[in-house]
């Protein structure tokens, strides 16, 4: 009698794959964050090196000389692609509570609140501080200011 194999009895674990990632950024943070910034973030300019300095002394270094914007990697990106989908979804304390944002929609409200800070006369370098309760307002300024 021969036995069907009707799966593959080789299986692994998210938590597996967790731990094989995590001993891949030990053992080679360089290549290893160096790639994940350029698979997954957009940049204007490039890094010269993923880290200098050292965390011994405080004089740690992240992406050196690399520029991005926040506002750019969280919307603007995903605008022509995703533009109808849901990128912002808030839910209240109140059972049925909820309000949806498309990045459409997200992008021109940060756009408006940004454009509303640059009238009063916010520019890049100042300090805006956020005091809202939780609404999705607060995402919406905090992206206005990366902005």
């Amino acid at each position: 009698m021969v036995l069907k194999e009707v799966y593959n009895p080789h299986t692994e674990s998210a938590f597996d794959q967790y731990k094989a990632e995590h001993a891949r950024s030990i053992s080679d943070p360089q290549s290893y964050w160096g790639q994940k910034a350029l698979d997954n973030l957009d940049w204007f300019a490039p890094f010269d090196s993923v880290l200098q300095g050292s965390f011994n002394d405080g004089s740690v270094a992240w992406f050196v000389n690399g520029r991005l914007n926040a506002c750019y990697n969280c919307v603007d990106r995903h605008v022509e692609d995703k533009g109808d989908s849901v990128a912002l979804l808030w839910e209240g304390d109140e059972p049925g509570d909820t309000k949806s944002f498309t990045y459409k929609q997200l992008l021109a409200r940060v756009c408006q609140i940004a454009n509303a800070m640059k009238a009063k006369g916010v520019k890049k370098g100042d300090v805006v501080t956020i005091y809202l309760p939780m609404m999705p307002e607060v995402t919406m300024v905090m992206l206005a200011c990366a902005r």
